[in-house]
């Protein structure tokens, strides 16, 4: 019997992918799920069963290589066997309550041991906005300040204490913003908002972000808030100045620097945080996504004069109902102990490289990759529709990207112009490169659409 061709399994897995388990799981849960869910679920129409470290099966069977990781979120990969025989134990113990546990202590002394600042003192929480928040109520209780500097391109939550630290479109529609949020321009090269190159730009941007708090500003800014790399922005890398400008312009107006590290922290970069790349010492660090590995743990990281600024420090004024419950202390626990014991920073750093090198030579094979940035396990690439102009690629075929990927056995967030690829801390080389392969074949399919734009 004549094997089937290569257009023929093409033509067979387009027919699969979703399944009819999965159609049949989603359509059920649409009868019931409002509006708004992340677009990568819309999008793909698959229902996933279980995940093995950097793997994922849907409901009919298929598997899938996980550049995904719940944006980030799971650094361990699935079904980590220490990560779940640990909040397993825990949860046949207890799991909610305030009070001091065994795991929480543990947990608390680890966070202090591999902070990027010192004398280190940190709150539990439960999500990212929340996180951020109380770290911005703690700056305002320790300079006794009301402004708020972020940037364009940020993202820290969308509750509506942070909404106004939105960098783009997306905070519209929805009411009044905070009052004293600033905004200022990331050091977004690729996409410079001044159209100029880096190093001959000078960092333009950093003088800008001064000048526009001199005078922009009630002169009461208690907080820049900043984000290593930016992640919702399309995985941005600035260059090594920036950030350790943006620490200098928060000294200059007396105000404290956070360092939003809920996608950079614990290893993804290549190294536990963000700003020690560029040995930044920020005054405060807020932390999630990858710190419990899927559970449900955010944290503020400061330094310990800080946490005792009042009201901040009052009975019940910096608590969160959830916020280091025993369940959540041992699911960060068992997240940062094997990130530490392993030395996944070290791995992030080193797949990572293979994974960048890979999708460089895609970049030179595909004339739509405009640009191929990273560092660790935090990479993203820009789709254009042409070099020159650096045109962003329409969403008819980006979205046709994600899809082809996905047919192929891939999950990333390459749905937008803007692709963001973060894949789980234990990527090994070989899957990295399996993952380029399917890369690969997806821009092979997609090229033919590109030359149709033009």
């Amino acid at each position: 019997m004549k094997p089937p061709s290569l257009s023929d399994l093409l033509h067979e897995d387009k027919q699969r992918i979703p399944g009819p388990r999965s159609r049949a799981l989603v359509a059920e849960e649409q009868q019931y799920l409002a509006p708004g869910s992340q677009r990568i679920a819309q999008l793909s129409g698959v229902a996933f069963s279980h995940g093995e470290g950097c793997w994922l099966v849907d409901v009919d069977g298929h598997r899938y290589l996980d550049f995904f990781a719940g944006v980030g979120v799971a650094s361990l990969g699935h079904s980590h066997p220490r990560f779940t025989s640990q909040v397993a134990e825990q949860l046949n113990k207890l799991i909610v309550g305030s009070f001091s546990s065994r795991a929480r202590v543990r947990l608390l002394r680890l966070v202090a041991e591999v902070a990027p600042l010192p004398n280190a003192r940190t709150q539990l929480y439960s999500g990212g906005a929340e996180a951020v928040e109380a770290a911005i109520r703690l700056a305002k209780a320790y300079t006794k300040k009301f402004e708020v500097v972020g940037f364009w391109g940020g993202f820290h939550g969308k509750t509506g204490g942070v909404i106004g630290l939105i960098g783009d479109t997306w905070k519209q529609h929805w009411g009044p913003l905070p009052a004293g949020t600033h905004l200022v321009p990331y050091a977004d090269c690729y996409r410079c908002p001044f159209k100029l190159e880096y190093p001959r730009c000078g960092l333009l941007c950093l003088e800008f972000a001064r000048e526009a708090i001199r005078n922009n500003t009630a002169g009461a800014v208690a907080a820049i808030v900043v984000e290593p790399m930016q992640g919702t922005a399309g995985n941005v890398i600035p260059p090594p100045e920036f950030l350790p400008g943006v620490a200098e312009i928060a000294r200059e107006c007396g105000a404290l620097l956070i360092c939003d590290e809920m996608i950079t922290g614990f290893g993804r970069t290549g190294k536990m945080f963000g700003c020690q790349h560029t040995a930044t010492e920020p005054d405060i660090v807020t932390v999630g996504k990858g710190f419990g590995n899927g559970y449900p743990v955010s944290a503020v990281i400061a330094r310990e004069e800080l946490t005792q600024a009042e009201p901040f420090s009052k009975p019940s004024a910096s608590s969160s109902s959830y916020g280091g419950n025993p369940l959540a202390a041992s699911a960060a626990l068992a997240t940062v102990e094997t990130i530490v014991e392993q030395d996944l920073p070290a791995n992030a750093a080193r797949v990572g490289q293979v994974l960048l090198q890979g999708l460089r030579r895609l970049q030179e094979k595909y004339d739509f990759i405009g640009d191929v940035r990273g560092t660790g396990l935090l990479i993203g690439l820009d789709l254009v529709k042409d070099r020159r102009t650096k045109e962003p690629l329409p969403p008819a075929v980006t979205e046709r990207l994600f899809l082809a990927a996905l047919r192929r056995g891939l999950v990333f967030m390459g749905y937008f112009s803007r692709v963001r690829i973060n894949p789980p801390l234990v990527l090994t080389e070989a899957e990295a490169l399996e993952g380029v392969a399917i890369l690969d074949g997806a821009c092979a399919e997609v090229a033919p659409l590109v030359r149709g734009l033009s």
